[in-house]
């Protein structure tokens, strides 16, 4: 895929994986507010307990797509494939949205499946359009022919 577009569909991903951090961040805030302020318990649990759960795992995901967001700046700033790390993360990424949008149909509607769907089509384009990342001076083409006839060498008859 040429340059034209995967970097612009980085750029665009990136920035859709930190308004969506940013988002996680505020809605697991407002849960724990309200777990707090109505000291709802679930089978006993103090609700202090609950609300910081809340926090710690909103502050987690959020840490959490914006590595995400960073990884995918990164390879449209650089036009190159993200490493081995970047791109098993990425991949986690697309995975849970995969699920998440899956059980959003039945708990959310389809505007909430939609919008997982595309954040997903966005992470999977970038990691397609990039391909794989070359790892070295094995991947490079060798001067001499493949024949063995090199400098020096007799040619073949």
């Amino acid at each position: 895929m040429d340059t034209v577009v995967r970097r612009p569909v980085a750029f665009v991903a990136a920035i859709v994986l930190f308004v969506e951090a940013v988002g996680i961040v505020l809605i697991n805030g407002i849960l724990a507010t309200v777990v707090k302020n109505q000291t709802m318990s679930l089978a006993g649990m103090d609700p202090a307990v609950m609300s910081n759960g809340t926090w710690a795992m909103g502050g987690f995901f959020g840490l959490y797509l914006l590595l995400c967001g960073l990884f995918l700046l990164l390879a449209g700033i650089r036009d190159r494939a993200p490493g081995r790390f970047a791109r098993i993360v990425l991949i986690v990424c697309a995975v849970v949205h995969a699920v998440l949008g899956a059980l959003t149909v039945g708990l959310v509607g389809w505007a909430a499946f939609a919008s997982m769907m595309v954040v997903l089509g966005l992470i999977v384009l970038t990691l397609v359009a990039y391909g794989t990342r070359p790892d070295g001076p094995a991947d490079e083409p060798a001067d001499e022919p493949a024949d063995g006839a090199g400098a020096g060498a007799p040619a073949p008859v």
